[in-house]
């Protein structure tokens, strides 16, 4: 049996907390982001990457805009070392970007870390050491202030070190495990570091709030959050990070209501790799302020390339479900839901180009790359009229019949459903020619002659299973003429029921194509279509098609 009661909650609520955050409706503008792929992404990987897959990683987080990026642990690590020197020297940091590398508040840590650094032309030192609870009591034995007096003793380093060594400097402060932590404790530690540096509006530092273990809702870091930027110390000084991971699931939760209390800056991963249940997803972080209508201010216009280069540099899998960026999440399967993104799709386009409400796609696909063919209407047996129409019309020109789309439905759900296997929109197009375009068996109609004197006569040579037989009818149209010719050739019971044609193509020698509907004794619809530069010769093979299907 599963004991849930030796489960107590680690997390704390702030002593004093307004949830001022909790009025707001959207994160307004984006926050500053930096990426932690190359370091938090890394580490968390079965076989890290190699030095070229760092570096081509490194070139496309910019690429898609990041202007900080941490780079790794440099002091800890050869290949980090390696790999930082190799941004440095190979001149391969844009102007406009910061590296930052991380370091634990020790000395030889932090001094190496320095000599690592030497010639970037900009970069965050990030110092952290952990203040929760269970660190304190059971990882660290040290007592408040003891953890406290580490903290200062880093930052105090870092000031020193930075005005002995060459280059543009930032400081970056985190009290690991800040969820675990008490808040007014982390207070105290974060103001005592801000003490050290005395941050100034032409230089600020960051004091970055991790939820290095998720131990509550996300209404509780949101307290959490609002507390810390509420109290603390040169605040209009200070950039508030956040470094959420996911062990409940919430991370975006938890940085979209740390933002709305107060921060200004996250650090995540591109689709939230990271250790456990990974970092917070900044593409779906991103992309959620996109749909609200909020410039993320990065470039993800090309969702498929940044999968395919995320998968091929670090070897992990963008799950087909992911949020805005996996395979399948535009696509519908089901019939009403075909239904209903076709006809939006077509209300948008008739009256309001300029804002996307389309039902079930909370954004328009081709602003990430994805397109509606391949990515939005998928065929199986699900499927219904909607999705199969869709695709006829917008790929092949077809616009069918209410009724046809609904027999093409049937006709596209059966074939999925006994292969197994959804359709593509060539297969739909091939069986919609097999099943309704000129079926010229067991009825064929070789020729046909019109008269008119007042109403329509014709002569109809046409043949079943061999047998030829010209035959004589009149109509008050061309094609019901024709219909009551064959009717009595061969004693054939049904009636016209619908009939529709269109343009396949805008020119002189365009071909058109028509759609016949056939109303069988039973009640039931039968259907045909043809294509021809003739609109009556394509009505006729249509009604044979028909004929042919009953």
């Amino acid at each position: 049996m599963m004991n849930h009661k030796k489960y107590v909650r680690q997390y704390f609520m702030p002593p004093v907390s307004c949830m001022k955050w909790a009025q707001k409706e959207y994160v307004e503008k984006a926050p500053i982001w930096c990426s932690v792929d190359l370091r938090d992404g890394n580490q968390a990987l079965v076989i890290p990457m190699s030095l070229q897959q760092k570096v081509d990683f490194f070139k496309l987080l910019v690429k898609i805009g990041f202007k900080e990026i941490e780079v790794g642990f440099p002091a800890a690590s050869e290949t980090e070392y390696e790999f930082l020197r190799t941004l440095i020297e190979q001149d391969l940091i844009p102007e406009d970007v910061t590296i930052q590398v991380l370091t634990q508040a020790r000395e030889h840590i932090i001094r190496k870390t320095f000599e690592a650094v030497k010639g970037a032309p900009r970069a965050i030192i990030h110092v952290y050491n952990s203040t929760s609870v269970s660190q304190r009591e059971q990882v660290f034995r040290k007592s408040k202030e003891e953890i406290l007096n580490i903290a200062v003793e880093g930052a105090t380093l870092l000031k020193t070190l930075a005005d002995e060594t060459e280059g543009n400097f930032l400081f970056e402060y985190s009290p690991e495990s800040f969820t675990g932590t008490e808040p007014e404790y982390a207070l105290e530690v974060c103001n005592a570091v801000l003490d050290v540096w005395k941050p100034t509006p032409d230089k600020k530092a960051i004091i970055n709030l991790p939820v290095t273990v998720e131990h509550s809702m996300p209404h509780v870091y949101a307290s959490q959050i609002e507390y810390m930027c509420e109290n603390m110390r040169y605040r209009e000084n200070v950039i508030v990070s956040l470094h959420p991971h996911n062990d409940r699931g919430c991370g975006v939760a938890d940085s979209e209501l740390g933002l709305l209390a107060g921060a200004d800056r996250i650090e995540g991963t591109l689709f939230g790799n990271g250790e456990r249940t990974g970092n917070v997803d900044i593409i779906t972080l991103a992309m959620n302020m996109y749909a609200q209508g909020v410039d993320p201010e990065l470039d993800l216009s090309d969702m498929p390339d940044i999968c395919e280069k995320y998968e091929k540099y670090t070897g992990m899998k963008v799950d087909e479900r992911s949020p805005y960026s996996g395979a399948l999440v535009f696509a519908a399967f089901s019939g009403s839901h075909q239904d209903a993104i076709a006809k939006g799709m077509k209300w948008i386009s008739e009256k309001d180009p300029n804002h996307w409400t389309v039902p079930y796609l909370p954004i328009d696909p081709t602003d990430v790359g994805r397109n509606y063919d391949a990515d939005v209407i998928r065929i199986n047996s699900q499927s219904g009229k909607g999705g199969v129409g869709y695709i006829l019309e917008t790929k092949y020109g077809l616009n069918l019949p209410a009724k046809m789309r609904e027999a093409m439905g049937y006709a596209a759900k059966g074939v999925s459903d006994h292969t197994h296997k959804e359709l593509l929109p060539e297969q739909i197009f091939e069986l919609f020619v097999e099943t309704f375009e000129n079926v010229k068996k067991p009825y064929s109609v070789q020729k046909v002659h019109f008269q008119q004197n007042g109403h329509i006569t014709t002569q109809v040579t046409s043949s079943c299973n061999g047998r030829v037989i010209t035959t004589e009818a009149t109509g008050n149209g061309r094609l019901d003429a024709v219909s009551n010719a064959l009717k009595k050739a061969y004693n054939l019971q049904y009636e016209l029921a619908t009939y529709q044609e269109h343009a396949l193509e805008q020119s002189s020698s365009s071909r058109a194509i028509s759609y016949v509907g056939i109303r069988k004794p039973d009640g039931s619809l039968s259907w045909g279509a043809g294509i021809d530069t003739d609109i009556i010769k394509a009505s006729i093979d249509a009604l044979v098609t028909a004929i042919n299907n009953r």
